[in-house]
């Protein structure tokens, strides 16, 4: 008997799942952006908004409280060959330079010398964090003491070892010296405990290799530490940069009003006039808003600038 051969069926077609809804799985997750919403809230509020306003406003004239007046580009043709702006961009630079570069020396020592303590470090990293969480306006008004021509701490130390007393706070190398060094010792202990944190991750294993090769501690600086903290140091001198270039409260406290001019005009000959005061000084001292923002906008190119150059040459160095 002939035996008919089995068929087998033929397999059923796959059903595709339905294409998931992107709407419909958002709003389950509703309560979730609800949560986080405040902050965006307050960001847009705060944030987004007022930016935007700024950047419309620098193509306007406006005073704060009649009609806007649109102006163009004519502001930000002014602003360019602005002198007092580029006086006050020189200031700022100058500033930093006598801040940034000493702050980051002194930041560096005091974190090896922290990193190879024994005892006490928890102290120690507290009271070199304790300056930057110092009122600004405090320590300037102290400052300002300690820089005084006639009772200040420095003309005594001047006076001690035969030296004539300086004008700290009426000449523009004073006036630039003296917020320079205010600026250095709020940031240093900051800095510092940043270098230290980059110090604690390089492996103990490269320093006992480095001691085996008969490699001094000098040596062992230059060719370990600072190789392995240049990611740490880019990013000091980032920050130091974004901030140092935006100064305002210690040259604003530091030089306070005098009997005919503006609180800020940044003192004698406006040796200290950074680029934020001079912001502030034409927003509203002279009531310009729209130049104002304009010049904001400029302040914040400068900081873009300088950030990026240093980023480069950081970076070209690492490469080397």
């Amino acid at each position: 008997m002939a035996t008919v051969p089995l068929v087998e069926k033929p397999p059923a077609p796959a059903v595709e799942p339905p294409a998931p809804n992107p709407r419909k799985s958002i709003l389950s997750y509703w309560r979730l952006y609800a949560a986080i919403s405040p902050f965006y809230l307050l960001f847009l509020a705060f944030g987004l908004i007022p930016v935007g306003f700024s950047l419309y406003l620098s193509f306007h004239r406006w005073d704060g409280l009649g009609s806007m007046e649109y102006a163009g580009l004519s502001q930000y043709k002014y602003l360019l060959t602005d002198t007092d702006f580029w006086s006050s961009i020189g200031n700022t630079i100058i500033i930093w330079a006598l801040a940034t570069f000493p702050m980051i020396f002194l930041a560096m020592v005091t974190a090896v010398m922290l990193n190879s303590a024994v005892r006490f470090k928890k102290i120690y990293r507290f009271a070199y964090f304790l300056p930057n969480v110092t009122s600004v306006v405090a320590v300037a008004i102290i400052f300002g003491s300690v820089f005084s021509t006639n009772f200040g701490l420095v003309n005594a130390l001047l006076q001690a070892v035969g030296l004539d007393q300086v004008a700290w706070l009426n000449t523009p190398w004073g006036i630039k010296v003296a917020i320079a060094t205010l600026m250095t010792w709020q940031w240093t202990g900051y800095n510092a405990i940043i270098f230290l944190a980059g110090l604690q991750t390089i492996p103990g294993e490269l320093y006992e290799a480095a001691r085996v090769d008969g490699a001094g501690p000098v040596q062992t600086f230059f060719r370990i530490t600072l190789p392995m903290m240049r990611p740490v140091l880019l990013f000091v001198l980032v920050i130091s940069t974004v901030t140092g270039l935006q100064s305002f409260s210690e040259p604003q406290v530091l030089l306070q009003t005098t009997a005919n001019e503006s609180t800020f005009s940044g003192g004698p000959d406006h040796a200290g006039r950074t680029m934020v005061l001079y912001f502030f000084q034409q927003t509203f001292d002279n009531n310009d808003f729209g130049y104002g923002a304009a010049v904001a906008w400029g302040i914040f190119l400068v900081v873009v600038i300088f950030s990026i150059i240093n980023w480069r040459l950081v970076q070209r160095r690492g490469e080397d």
